[in-house]
């Protein structure tokens, strides 16, 4: 097969022996990747690959069709269409994926819409969710709200009947942010539409000051992305003063049980919505899989609106 290579520094596409499948697992030919942040982390050599995925090719997230199962396989069969989170190796033509965290892709979602969905939702459904526990009714604030996890957290705060407060910088994305049923404010305005009872932190150390001050009483914050820098200064007082949490996550470096339950509570809470049409993956941009510096490059330049996805062919 041939896979996005990691390279002294440089992605390659080249040749690697075809993954096989063991026991519980699934091999899969895989149509798309979504790229996240943690590609570029990957890629710049702060990121790598947990023991038992490839260290030297990246990707989070795929779907693709399933070609082979290993022993003790029962939720799926060959030709199946399946999408999932991975530790690494998604973006190549082949890749082994453990059934207990593969996840059905529902007939509303194309291939670039499924291959942009695993990483994304699953994040923001355990930050949001399983990790702070937004109820119908309370409020919300996501930092960052036009990548992928942003649109993902948005769309799912609205569908819970939450009210949705959606930061976001680029003047020119507003709208279609809005249309997901958010509230849409520039970044130095968010506190004004507090108190929040969850704030989803996408961007970083310079927003946590103002995310404690702006929690209602038992309020939680959920930091799950530092982009613009991991060191915060707030006073403790101010956290006291609202009883509130402040929680940090990652999903990769998970092990396999938890990395399944958090599949499996996409799969009971999440994909019924897909299904209905109540969530959609907004796509960016796509790629072939054999151009993936040009989809780091356009990833890193910013100003998208959701995701960016390789797609299986030259």
């Amino acid at each position: 097969m041939r896979a996005v290579t990691i390279t002294d520094g440089n992605l390659q596409w080249t040749e690697h022996p075809d993954p096989e499948p063991e026991a519980g697992e699934l091999l899969v030919a895989v149509r798309a990747a979504g790229l996240n942040a943690g590609d570029l982390l990957q890629l710049a050599g702060h990121y790598p690959a947990p023991a038992g995925s490839p260290a030297d090719i990246p990707g989070l997230e795929l779907a693709g069709e399933v070609l082979a199962v290993g022993t003790g396989v029962q939720r799926y069969a060959v030709g199946d269409r399946v999408m999932a989170v991975v530790g690494g190796g998604a973006q190549a033509e082949r890749a082994v994926v453990h059934e207990s965290c593969a996840l059905p892709v529902p007939d509303t979602l194309d291939w670039a819409g499924a291959g942009g969905f695993p990483e994304a939702f699953t994040t923001a459904h355990d930050a949001v969710f399983t990790q702070a526990g937004l109820a119908v009714g309370e409020t919300l604030c996501v930092h960052g709200a036009a990548g992928g996890v942003g649109v993902a957290a948005v769309q799912l705060g609205v569908a819970t009947g939450a009210h949705v407060v959606a930061t976001v910088r680029n003047p020119d994305l507003r709208d279609r942010v809005a249309e997901l049923g958010a509230t849409v404010v520039a970044p130095e305005r968010f506190a004004a539409h507090g108190p929040f009872d969850v704030v989803l932190e996408l961007i970083g150390g310079p927003n946590l000051r103002d995310d404690v001050r702006a929690l209602s009483i038992g309020g939680r914050i959920t930091v799950i992305g530092v982009g613009a820098g991991p060191k915060a200064e707030i006073s403790l007082l101010d956290l006291m003063a609202v009883r509130g949490r402040i929680h940090g996550s990652t999903l990769r470096a998970r092990p396999l049980e938890q990395k399944a339950a958090a599949a499996d509570a996409v799969r009971r809470h999440v994909l019924p919505l897909v299904t209905r049409g109540r969530i959609h993956v907004p796509v960016a941009a796509t790629f072939p899989m054999s151009a993936a510096a040009e989809a780091y490059e356009r990833f890193r330049s910013g100003g998208k609106f959701g995701k960016i996805v390789l797609v299986a062919g030259n």
